[in-house]
């Protein structure tokens, strides 16, 4: 697991780069403030069937959560069943609207 800031993962969004990003929160929490991505919270991560996403093994996956512990656990456990391209975003959703303030709204 490797931690990606808010304003790298910016960069690369605003330069249209294709991500993998996953939100670990609960289904209310994403309802009030996300920057995209899918959302699949941890405690589904953690009881799925790992070929569910079998097909990103080997790509980056970028992991969010509303302050960066969540995410930082799914990225501990996906390492743990062989991913090993898989980023924490540092500080989560806190670091996010401090810097930037705005998110995507669903």
């Amino acid at each position: 697991m490797e931690n990606i800031t808010v304003e790298q993962l910016k960069a690369r969004m605003d330069a249209g780069e294709k991500l993998n990003i996953v939100d670990v929160r609960e289904p209310h929490e994403n309802a009030e403030f996300n920057i995209g991505g899918i959302l699949l919270p941890l405690g589904h991560i953690q009881t799925m069937q790992i070929d569910e996403i079998e097909d990103l093994k080997d790509q980056e996956i970028i992991f969010y959560c509303r302050s960066g512990n969540r995410s930082g656990q799914a990225c501990l456990f996906l390492d743990a069943m062989g991913f090993k391209k898989t980023k924490n975003l540092a500080g989560g959703m806190l670091a996010w609207q401090e810097k930037f303030g705005t998110g995507i709204k669903p």
